[in-house]
């Protein structure tokens, strides 16, 4: 049995009275790349949330690679392995390429002087060196020096996940991160995403685009109405009756496809 990277045991999350994280589990298998889908107000975003600390669960545990981070304040788990993009992006828009990515690289630093390093503060050190070759790495490499203001979305989506990456983590939580990207931005961020897992890093994924989820993923948790209804491959998930009835309604008979799934994204409490 594969050793788990990230392993989720009876999450709930309540809001004034409203549950809306029910008793949900499941492990993401180390080096593995997963999918969390469902319905919109199925609570993904929200499992994201719980996940990096931006909410206090109400009951459960979470463990990274088998340590129980269930109460380790926010700011401390990136610095234990857990790292995410977000559904909107959150890049300093005032700032260059090169400046975002070696923000990401900030919870690595171990001393003032290296505080200064990610900051951009000391130029020529080996992380400005290491955030541009990232970017290579992403195909980014004519952007390094640009504000990111002035950058296209698709670019701006990559370069968030690029900062996400370079905090080193061995989990990557994305949320909807192919979301507004075309075609060709899609295709790249598939490149790039196999090369990060083919590095050792574990992926959990939410995201509405099937296709993308099956170009990308090796196994699917299916949410709705806060509760897990399907733990699976991305060729099982749409023969299962309880993910038909909730993404196409009972009286369906079509498979879950990228343009039947009505999912395009969570607010925070979903």
């Amino acid at each position: 049995m594969s050793k788990s990277a990230l392993t989720i045991t009876g999450l709930s999350k309540s809001f004034g009275g409203l549950e809306v994280i029910d008793n949900v589990s499941f492990k993401v298998p180390k080096g593995s790349k997963m999918a969390l889908i469902g319905p919109n107000g199925a609570g993904k975003t929200t499992v994201f949330n719980l996940l990096t600390g931006v909410y206090p669960i109400d009951s459960g545990t979470i463990e990274l690679d088998g340590v129980d981070i269930t109460h380790i304040p926010a700011r401390h788990r990136i610095t234990k392995g857990l790292s995410r993009s977000f559904q909107n992006i959150r890049l300093m828009p005032h700032l260059s390429a090169i400046e975002n990515v070696m923000l990401g690289q900030h919870s690595r630093a171990r001393s003032l002087l290296h505080q200064l390093f990610p900051l951009g503060l000391l130029p020529r050190n080996r992380w400005a060196a290491q955030a541009r070759r990232a970017l290579n790495d992403a195909g980014l490499t004519e952007y390094p020096g640009q504000i990111v203001a002035d950058l296209p979305y698709g670019i701006q989506k990559r370069i968030e996940i690029v900062r996400a990456i370079v905090s080193e983590p061995s989990v990557l939580l994305l949320d909807e991160p192919a979301a507004g990207l075309n075609e060709a931005e899609t295709e790249d961020l598939l490149i790039l995403l196999r090369k990060v897992s083919a590095q050792g890093v574990s992926i959990l994924v939410v995201e509405h685009d099937m296709n993308f989820v099956r170009n990308l993923c090796d196994n699917v948790v299916v949410l709705n109405f806060g509760r897990k209804i399907f733990d699976g491959t991305p060729d099982q998930v749409h023969l299962d009756p309880d993910v038909r009835e909730a993404f196409l309604g009972s009286d369906q008979d079509e498979p879950v496809a990228s343009d039947q799934a009505p999912v395009q994204g969570d607010s925070n409490v979903t």
